[in-house]
């Protein structure tokens, strides 16, 4: 309550039940939930203050992963990494200390040598967060006024017409995670469609931002070059020529875990399996990756597809 956004949110939600807790982390009312109960979950807001500042060096889009706003999503992604560091309590935290997390964000910015990038959606859906907080305008506009440097987030979510007047001042890099359609409606449960998504992203685009592609991650189920297949076929046709021109793509292949294996089996029983153990080998701490062979197989078919669609979009890197 002592912060503005605090105060903002509890007067917003003041006709629901509140319930104090020690940690955001470790709530045990909800970690002993069974594995059935994720989706009812995922409806809790839980409001905190950030402690954690961390910056993680990064060698893709960005230089620094940074810890910001909110962590968790309302979303109910099969794959989300989240759900392996927090088992079934991957549920929206946001954060309320937002001025001292872009004071850290701007010093960092503004420090001599080259401009960074910062990636500050790495633990959220930003633009699905800002639905509840409002905290993406005043980001994108404050970080705005930084001497260099640009904000990065990717998202799944298609709201995004409070970012399209902004002073942005091209500091923030907007990429658009996608899928196939049926890999949306199987496994990224409570996404915007792909249609909707790849609009949002010809808006953005539109009104100034750099953008990106985010092809992630790819699953490699028995159909997947048809799958990939098409959606490359859908990027062609419905990206604007903008976006064909200035921007760029990301692909990542799916990291899965014995967690949310376990978690899904009785959260979403007819949900097909992710976890192929054929195709997949341990990667250490229960999550799983796919076998260098099939791996290979699959970034060599997205890369001529690619190039034979939108042969002007740089990829930028292949994980």
């Amino acid at each position: 309550m002592e912060y503005p956004l605090g105060a903002k949110l509890m007067k917003r939600y003041a006709d629901l039940p509140r319930i104090a807790i020690e940690s955001h982390n470790n709530i045990p009312a909800l970690r002993q939930n069974p594995n059935s109960a994720f989706p009812e979950m995922k409806n809790h807001l839980i409001l905190g203050v950030r402690k954690t500042h961390r910056y993680v060096e990064n060698h893709k889009i960005s230089d620094f992963l940074v810890p910001y706003t909110s962590s968790g999503c309302g979303a109910m992604c099969l794959y989300c990494y989240l759900v392996c560091n927090y088992n079934k309590c991957a549920y929206l935290r946001v954060f309320v200390n937002r001025e001292e997390m872009m004071e850290r964000l701007l010093k960092a910015a503004n420090k001599p040598g080259p401009a960074q990038t910062f990636e500050i959606g790495s633990n959220s859906d930003l633009v699905l967060e800002n639905a509840i907080t409002e905290n993406l305008p005043w980001t994108i506009e404050t970080f705005a006024k930084a001497k260099k440097g640009s904000i990065t987030f990717p998202t799944k979510f298609a709201r995004v017409g409070p970012l399209l007047h902004l002073a942005h001042a091209g500091r923030t890099i907007f990429r658009m995670s996608v899928n196939p359609a049926p890999i949306i409606g199987m496994a990224e449960r409570g996404t915007s469609p792909l249609s909707m998504r790849i609009r949002a992203l010809n808006e953005m685009c539109d009104a100034g931002y750099p953008v990106g592609v985010l092809i992630a991650p790819v699953i490699l189920l028995p159909d997947w070059k048809m799958l990939y297949g098409e959606l490359i076929h859908l990027l062609s046709d419905g990206l604007s020529e903008r976006v064909k021109k200035k921007g760029f793509l990301e692909i990542i292949f799916m990291t899965y875990g014995f967690v949310q294996d376990a978690i899904n089996r009785e959260a979403f029983p007819d949900a097909p399996r992710l976890l192929d153990r054929a195709l997949m080998s341990g990667r250490g701490r229960g999550k799983y990756c796919y076998k260098e062979p099939f791996r290979a197989d699959g970034e060599a078919f997205l890369r001529a597809e690619l190039a034979k669609k939108l042969p002007d979009m740089r990829i930028a890197y292949v994980v």
